[in-house]
C-alpha cells in the first residue's frame, strides 16, 4: 500500500472519533487480509487471515537485541522517529508520553518507537533521549536497526518513512501513533501532533484492553 494509511482508511480512522462510546465497542482491525477455506465439522468455511506484524529483532536504548518476545500477550503503541528530528517528532513524543504516563506499571500495554536515522541514533544517543523525555523503566522501548530493516518495518506498520535530503532532518515520515493488539494485528492508527487523535488513541486502548482482559 503506497504512502500508507491511504485516504479511504484515513477517512475510516477519523471517522471513529465520532463513534458512540458503548461498552462492547471493539476496535476495526487494519491492514491487508486474505480469505481462506477451512472446513469445519465437515462444512467448507472462509475465514479470513488479517496483516500481522512480523517477527524482528532491533537494538534497543540499552544495547541489547529486542524482539516481538518482549510484547507477548501486550497491546503496545508503535511509532517512527528521529532524536534530532526538528519538524513533528517533540509534539509527537511529548504526546505519545501521556500515553505512557497514564499507563505506567500497567503490564498489558507497551510503547515501541523505531529511530530512522540508522546513521546517528545509537543506543546510547536512544537512551540519552529516553531520560530526557521522561521515560525511567522499560515499559516504552527505543530501537534501531538497518534502514532496510527499519523502513521495512515502517511498511508493515503502514506507516509512510524515508531518507529525504530535502526534509526537515533529513527524513520524511508519517507521525502516526499505531495501536497493535496480542495477535500482531493493527488496530488504529493515531495521528500524534493532533491532540483530538492523542485523546482518541488514550479512548481506544481503554477499548482495547477491555478487550483483552
Amino acid at each position: 500500500m503506497n504512502r500508507l494509511f491511504s485516504s479511504a482508511i484515513l477517512a475510516v480512522l477519523l471517522s471513529g472519533i465520532f463513534a458512540c462510546s458503548s461498552s462492547d465497542r471493539k476496535l476495526p482491525i487494519y491492514g491487508e487480509r486474505t480469505p481462506v477455506e477451512k472446513e469445519i465439522d465437515g462444512k467448507k468455511v472462509v475465514d479470513t487471515v488479517y496483516q500481522t506484524i512480523p517477527d524482528f529483532s532491533f537494538l534497543n536504548q540499552d544495547s541489547v537485541q529486542l524482539t516481538q518476545d518482549f510484547f507477548k500477550g501486550k497491546i503496545y503503541v508503535a511509532n517512527f522517529f528521529f532524536t534530532h528530528c526538528p519538524s513533528i517528532c517533540p509534539t509527537m513524543q511529548r504526546n505519545l508520553l501521556k500515553a505512557y504516563e497514564k499507563y505506567k506499571g500497567n503490564e498489558k500495554i507497551a510503547f515501541l518507537s523505531h529511530s530512522i536515522d540508522f546513521k546517528y541514533d545509537q543506543p546510547y544517543i536512544l537512551k540519552d533521549y529516553a531520560n530526557k523525555l521522561g521515560v525511567d523503566n522499560d515499559q516504552w522501548q527505543f530501537v534501531n536497526g538497518s534502514k532496510a530493516d527499519i523502513y521495512g518495518m515502517a511498511d508493515r506498520y503502514l506507516v509512510y518513512a524515508k531518507e529525504d535530503a530535502n526534509a526537515p532532518g533529513g527524513y520524511d515520515h508519517q507521525g502516526y501513533l499505531v495501536i497493535i493488539d496480542p495477535d500482531k494485528r493493527i488496530r488504529g492508527a493515531y495521528d500524534g501532533t493532533d491532540q483530538t487523535q492523542v485523546n482518541k488513541l488514550l479512548e481506544d486502548l481503554d477499548v482495547i484492553l477491555k478487550e483483552y482482559k
